[in-house]
């Protein structure tokens, strides 16, 4: 609870005057809050909170700081033997890191170290008297992440069976053996420990693949898989049947794909996971996507977009109505970009509806409607309800066929708004897509507004960035969009990195603006060529933009030319 405790308040400074003193409210606002207050029985940080006048963590770090709790110091690794004095759910539960363990005496970075509560809990379960140190919450998120999940190796280090080196057979096993093997200790931790270190590695999915002799884990971060260590081969049907088991699929079904979905709680919040399994000759195959629903909705202008052609998109799609595209293959960004879009137009006088396989993230004042084929709905039949329900604007996960395709055009041309996406190479090649589709020319030359194209690109890790040295004959391959003066970058591999210098993603894009030219173009047999030597100005394409990135040193040029290199 936020507040000082009522039989405590006379040893220490009034928590208002530390407020003041942290610059983090003034006097006179503080006083307001107190006399507005009419007598209730709320406490004062709670009452700054409820009137947004302080943030919930600077409360929590004045109270620590009126009690005398020094602040926590995360830079240094936590001891071994402090980690295995508290498990992981409990340092989650009460947001606790264990630092050190010295004697009988256990320090501890805390959320909140004046909860009493959880002390108390912490002071049980390790056998030690608790001194608490206060650290931020959200570091205390990504270190608790950071050290709990690289407990995985050692796990599997400890996992010992003499039969590692045989072969298993994936079917020999009922579903009443499958489900008692997924229900072990150590299975149960093993899978959660290793959601847990994909989570805390940043990565996007992962990838548990049956070999003869091997069950790989990879994760997929920043857009390459890395394995990590693997689990032993015996277990192999024991932690695909806990993961099955988790997202609510059959166990005793192993030859056949199937898909389900499964959450977890992180300190960061609650997890949604997709999960998506298919048979192999040794096994299932099993890959998990992490969606983190914490994870804040990028604007506009986080996007990446320079400020020119920013401001065209924005203006685009703040017409009433009209088709944008948004393509690229799987995993490029495609949804990031039409979420910010939307969180851009997006208010009280509008009414958005999306359909969308699966719905990603939830965004506050937008209705969205997840594709469910079983029960009959379909981007095609989901699109003709949505149209039934007045919207301004609609977003539709994929145009996947022509009655999709036919469907959203005729929208546009009805006076909505509509946003899509589409699988194609690049921004001219959705044109000539939707036309190869059966969507006649003429309708797209009245309803097409934009189609913006792009790629995600690692980013240059910041802690070991320096200067890099680029063949010349990269440079002279590239000179028509890269200055031959630039200063290039690369990052050479930190802790922070996991050796690979790269840390993040960014896109680079393409944009296809339809404009008069254009639309003079649209006619039956038209060519990629074709839209672009019609245009009225100079077509800017996707590795022109990426060059552009890594002259300001936020990406490698390798990168760009491996993410571009089809366009």
């Amino acid at each position: 609870m936020i507040g000082a405790d009522k039989h405590e308040t006379r040893l220490f400074p009034k928590l208002g005057e530390v407020l003041v003193d942290m610059a983090a409210a003034d006097a006179a606002t503080i006083d307001e809050v107190v006399s507005s207050s009419d007598g209730t029985s709320a406490r004062l940080g709670e009452l700054l909170v409820s009137r947004g006048v302080v943030e919930e963590g600077l409360v929590r770090r004045a109270l620590a700081q009126q009690r005398g709790f020094a602040s926590a110091d995360l830079d240094i690794d936590p001891a071994p033997e402090a980690l295995a004095a508290i498990p992981w759910d409990a340092a989650l539960q009460h947001k606790a890191l264990p630092l050190a363990l010295v004697g009988n005496r256990l320090r501890v970075a805390m959320a909140d170290p004046t909860d009493r509560d959880a002390r108390e809990v912490l002071r049980v379960i390790s056998g030690c008297r608790i001194d608490p140190l206060w650290a931020d919450e959200k570091d205390l998120a990504d270190h608790l992440q950071r050290h709990y999940g690289s407990n995985v190796s050692r796990m599997i280090a400890n996992l010992e069976s003499p039969d590692d080196d045989t072969p298993s057979d994936p079917d020999g096993d009922n579903a009443a053996q499958l489900e008692s093997l997924a229900a072990e200790p150590t299975v149960v931790n093993l899978v959660d420990l290793i959601l847990r270190e994909g989570l805390s590695s940043r990565a996007s999915d992962i990838h548990i693949e049956p070999f003869e002799k091997a069950l790989k884990v990879k994760y997929r971060i920043d857009g390459v898989l890395h394995e990590t260590s693997p689990p032993p081969k015996h277990l192999q049907s024991a932690v695909t049947s806990r993961i099955k088991i988790m997202a609510g699929l059959n166990i005793a079904e192993r030859f056949v794909p199937q898909d389900g979905h499964l959450t977890f709680q992180s300190p960061r919040g609650t997890i949604d996971v997709r999960v998506s399994t298919v048979p192999t000759i040794y096994g299932e195959s099993v890959v998990m996507r992490l969606l983190d629903r914490t994870a804040a909705l990028l604007s506009m202008e986080q996007l990446g977009l320079d400020r020119q052609r920013l401001d065209r998109l924005e203006a685009t799609i703040e017409e009433p109505h009209g088709i944008v595209l948004v393509t690229g293959p799987t995993g490029s960004g495609k949804t990031t970009t039409l979420y910010a879009a939307l969180n851009y137009i997006r208010g009280d006088e509008k009414k958005i509806l999306t359909i969308e396989d699966p719905v990603e993230y939830q965004i506050d004042g937008v209705n969205q409607i997840p594709v469910n084929p079983k029960r009959g709905v379909g981007f095609a039949e989901g699109l003709r309800a949505i149209l039934r329900q007045d919207p301004d604007v609609i977003m539709v996960g994929e145009i996947r066929d022509r009655e999709t395709a036919d469907i959203a055009i005729r929208s546009a041309l009805t006076g909505h708004l509509v946003f899509s996406t589409l699988h194609t190479n690049d921004a001219p090649g959705a044109v000539t897509r939707l036309v190869d589709m059966g969507v006649e020319p003429y309708l797209l030359a009245s309803s097409l507004r934009a189609v913006l194209a792009q790629r995600l690109v690692r980013r240059i890790c910041p802690h070991c960035r320096a200067e890099a040295h680029v063949d010349p004959a990269m440079r002279q391959r590239l000179e028509q969009w890269l200055d031959p003066g630039a200063t290039l970058y690369e990052g050479r591999g930190c802790r922070e990195c996991r050796q690979t210098g790269y840390a993040g993603r960014l896109a680079i894009f393409e944009v296809l603006h339809i404009d008069a030219s254009v639309r003079d173009a649209l006619v039956p047999g038209v060519t990629t060529h074709g839209l672009i030597n019609a245009m009225s100005e100079p077509w800017r394409p996707m590795i022109a933009d990426g060059c552009a990135k890594a002259a300001a040193g936020v990406t490698t040029l390798s990168e760009v030319v491996r993410v571009s290199r089809e366009t």
